[in-house]
This record gives C-alpha cells, structure tokens and sequence, in this order.
C-alpha cells in the first residue's frame, strides 16, 4: 500500500494506491478460485476517523483512492486499513508532510 498525505492550508490532501487483485465472482468463477475483493477501508488521523468507505465488488485492480480532510496538522500520522472479502486485514502509516 502507497499513501501520500500532504497539507496545504487546513486541508490535508490524501493519495492512497492498494494493491490488490480484486477478484469479482465473476472473474473467480472463470478461474476456478474463490472472488476476493477489498469490502471496507477506513483512515484515521490521530485516532479520528477522517475516511471510511464500504465498497463491493465494483473497483478495479490495484485501486486508487484520494479525499482530503480537516483536522491534522504536519508531522500527525496517517493510518489506512483495509479489509477484504476473506476477513484479511492489511494496515499502513505515513506522516503527513
């Protein structure tokens, strides 16, 4: 997982790319596996939700996010977690510069 957080002014301007396959039930069913897709991504900045977002399988591959909020200032770290359709959990931080 990339993140970019920067700030300008009092808004804090959010990239995040995941990496992840994305399988749909479709694509699963022609490859004989099971559909696994990203369900739910939630952000917090100092312990405050800033982003949360449930999700289907609708993304692409590998998708990209960007949203921007209020409420942090340079150096406040950025936690992004995600959890996909099998129940696994990946996290990830980064200071906002």
């Amino acid at each position: 997982m990339k993140i970019k957080a920067k700030q300008k002014g009092d808004i804090v301007k959010v990239k995040v790319l995941i990496k992840h396959p994305m399988l749909t039930y479709d694509q699963a069913k022609k490859k004989g596996t099971e559909a696994n897709f990203i369900t739910h991504v939630t952000a917090k900045a100092n312990d405050k939700v800033v982003f949360d977002l449930s999700s289907s399988q609708f993304l692409s591959k590998n998708p990209l996010f960007r949203f921007s909020f209020v409420g942090a200032k340079k150096g406040d770290k950025l936690e992004v977690t995600y959890t996909d359709l099998k129940g696994n959990t990946k996290s990830s931080s980064k200071k906002i510069k």
